[in-house]
């Protein structure tokens, strides 16, 4: 994975985004409370500073036309604060940097807020360094599931999706995975539904 930068000038367009900009909303927890709709990614970048987005993968799409064979990129890009928000956002164009960035603004506008906590039996500490418990998601053909574990285990999973786990903030973790995880879209897609349900079902 590689970071990528965002240097943005924001006009706001929408009530949220003016609300957000003069500051009559201050967090992300204030937007969510009020069920307000997301639909600039520069909200996410101005309630959550510290918040990171990283390309996860990058391919190359060819489709056959009438005027010959037309080459477009496709990105996957994810954002998090590693303090329990979280985003995944894809992208397609015919330049590879467009395609980020617009894999980088959806990323911003999927965030969502992430449960952490301590389910794990072995450990009971009542901090935030996990998942409160057993969480599965799906995608395509894979299938994840995140367990809590005790402190000091780390995130026992592939680099691909350690990485992501730890964007979200989850530091220790068991991992199970079936299907071709290979496939980054729909890991990804598995990630992010295991991860809604922290909440969703706590």
């Amino acid at each position: 994975m590689r970071s990528v930068e965002e240097k943005p000038e924001w006009k706001p367009r929408t009530k949220l985004g003016m609300l957000v900009a003069t500051n009559k909303i201050t967090s992300m927890d204030e937007v969510f409370e009020n069920g307000y709709r997301i639909q600039e990614p520069e909200i996410i970048r101005m309630l959550l500073q510290d918040i990171r987005s990283e390309v996860v993968h990058v391919g190359i799409v060819q489709k056959q036309t009438d005027a010959g064979e037309l080459t477009r990129f496709s990105a996957i890009v994810a954002a998090g604060n590693e303090n329990g928000w979280f985003g995944i956002g894809k992208g397609k164009a015919s330049q590879m940097r467009i395609a980020i960035d617009k894999a980088t603004n959806a990323s911003m506008l999927s965030v969502i807020p992430i449960k952490l906590g301590c389910g794990s039996w072995e450990c009971r500490c009542n901090q935030l360094h996990s998942v409160p418990f057993r969480v599965t998601g799906k995608g395509g053909s894979v299938k994840i599931e995140i367990l809590p574990g005790p402190r000091g285990l780390g995130i026992v999973a592939g680099e691909n999706i350690r990485n992501l786990l730890k964007l979200a903030g989850i530091k220790d973790a068991w991992t199970r995975t079936y299907g071709s995880t290979n496939t980054m879209s729909s890991t990804t897609k598995a990630i992010y539904s295991a991860l809604r349900s922290t909440y969703s079902v706590g």
